[in-house]
């Protein structure tokens, strides 16, 4: 009697998401410590616990928690020996508790001057109310640590700006469509490690993604609320906006576009007017000290300026003179960027993908404003992320981000206290800067070049996940005056 055929097991389906291990040569290769890349027959999207959303968050926590381990020589206030300098934990929020006596229980705007959006201002309000409360019940009970009320204040404005970093994650996984993994990327930063409690940006960059993630789900108009709540906070997501709108006019989706905005403008006026009618001279502030203010030490004026002796530009500032020449330098810069970013969107082959343009918006402004503070850069990161998702070169333009913040710590120190000169500072700057533009670069060519884009070829079938209503939209305005269906490869097979 003759044996029957012998049955072969199918092979499994293909994942329902991109495995980093098989499409990122830096994940494979680090994945060889832990038994190397993903197996062809491994099981993926079962898991009860640990999804990839929870791995992202906790690999977010536990950066957060290093940042918090490098900030805790500062945590006091005792910044005695310029323990911020060389220990590099400065923060804006230990020196501004006093500056702004928040100490005292005093109100931003109403009753003191603060040089930051109303949102953020209410947002450091917010965090001295909770320590008050907590410094309260340790004077009362006598069950919790007593510590300096500026430390107490320190604390809670950490875990706040923690809870925004896991927001960001959050919204970042959301917005990566079948590649979930690419949040890790935000997780694990270096730059999250570096400037995570140096200011308090990370609360603008939590409703900016927020604000993404609500446009990515077809809720316009909760995007536009997020959006302007985020221009309340610090200014840039208006670049956000302005990307979708050069997105939606190529996409014949201005109508949609239009309520995102307009949701926008009422959520900015809805917070800022009542301040600005209760305390206008303070309200205004942040407008008028970013009109006069110099080129900040970071910036490429400033390596100008120094480069001709403060012979550029305006020449020599007297105190408080507004650098009119260098802000109609920058104004023009800035419109021409912006032009730049038109001519591509309308005539790349493809349409560009959301985080693409926002990314190359937002990086450009930096790179052209006379203002780059180093928590900034966080307003790059989750763009980046989600604009190229490809390890080595994000983690390439962290390092010199990170490495920057050694020379300007040391270089505020002074020579007379061992720290650096000013070359030094310089040189990473350059550094710096040549690696924001080389990534730019490198978004730049993959949408000119939409095959090489990662998050278009390693799934095939994908537009955009963060596209919205733009999201497979076919083209109604380009530079060709022609229709086109966007980049779309055929579906994979599943036999």
């Amino acid at each position: 009697m003759s044996a029957g055929p012998v049955s072969r097991p199918a092979d499994p389906p293909p994942p329902d998401r991109v495995i980093p291990s098989w499409t990122d040569r830096v994940v494979a290769q680090a994945s060889e410590a832990v038994g190397g890349p993903w197996g062809r027959h491994a099981v993926t999207g079962r898991a009860l616990f640990w999804t990839p959303l929870r791995v992202c968050l906790l690999f977010t926590t536990f950066v957060l928690a290093l940042a918090w381990i490098k900030q805790a020589p500062c945590s006091d206030g005792n910044w005695t020996g310029w323990v911020q300098y060389t220990h590099f934990c400065y923060s804006d929020t230990v020196p501004l508790f006093g500056l702004h006596h928040l100490d005292t229980g005093a109100l931003p705007y109403l009753d003191s001057a603060v040089e930051y959006p109303v949102l953020t201002g209410g947002f450091m309000a917010l965090a001295a109310a909770i320590a008050r409360v907590y410094d309260g019940a340790a004077s009362t009970w006598g069950l919790l640590p007593h510590v300096p009320p500026v430390e107490s204040y320190y604390v809670v404005t950490c875990l706040l700006l923690s809870l925004c970093a896991l927001l960001t994650t959050r919204a970042v996984l959301g917005l990566s469509g079948r590649r979930p993994w690419d949040a890790a990327m935000v997780g694990l930063s270096p730059l999250l490690f570096v400037q995570a409690f140096t200011n308090w940006d990370l609360f603008a960059v939590a409703l900016a993604m927020l604000g993404l993630w609500a446009w990515a789900r077809q809720r316009p108009v909760l995007a536009g609320v997020l959006l302007g709540l985020g221009v309340a906070a610090k200014l840039y997501p208006i670049l956000l906006l302005g990307a979708l709108f050069l997105l939606c006019l190529r996409a014949g989706r201005l109508r949609t576009w239009l309520r995102t905005g307009v949701a926008a403008g009422v959520a900015w006026l809805a917070v800022n007017v009542p301040l600005a009618v209760l305390a206008p001279g303070n309200w205004s502030r942040f407008f008028r000290l970013n009109s006069s203010r110099p080129a900040d030490p970071d910036t490429i004026w400033n390596l100008v300026l120094h480069a001709t002796h403060q012979r550029a530009f305006d020449g020599p500032l007297a105190k408080g003179q507004s650098p009119t020449v260098l802000n109609a330098v920058i104004a023009v810069a800035l419109l021409l960027l912006v032009v730049a970013a038109a001519w591509l969107t309308l005539a790349a082959p493809v349409r560009p993908r959301v985080a693409q343009l926002a990314f190359l918006l937002v990086a450009g402004f930096l790179i052209l404003n006379k203002v780059w503070s180093p928590q900034y850069s966080l307003w790059l990161l989750p763009l980046a992320v989600l604009a190229r998702p490809r390890w080595r070169s994000l983690l390439l333009w962290q390092a010199t981000e990170a490495l920057l913040w050694v020379p300007r710590m040391l270089w505020y120190l002074g020579l007379h206290n061992r720290g650096v000169g000013i070359e030094w500072f310089f040189f990473a700057v350059v550094l710096r800067d040549v690696a924001v533009i080389a990534l730019m670069g490198l978004v730049v060519r993959d949408v000119l070049r939409p095959d090489d884009d990662v998050v278009r070829t390693t799934w095939p079938g994908v537009d955009d996940p963060a596209g919205g209503v733009i999201d497979g939209a076919r083209d109604m305005v380009t530079l060709t005056l022609r229709r086109s269906a966007p980049h779309r490869a055929q579906e994979p097979s599943r036999t």
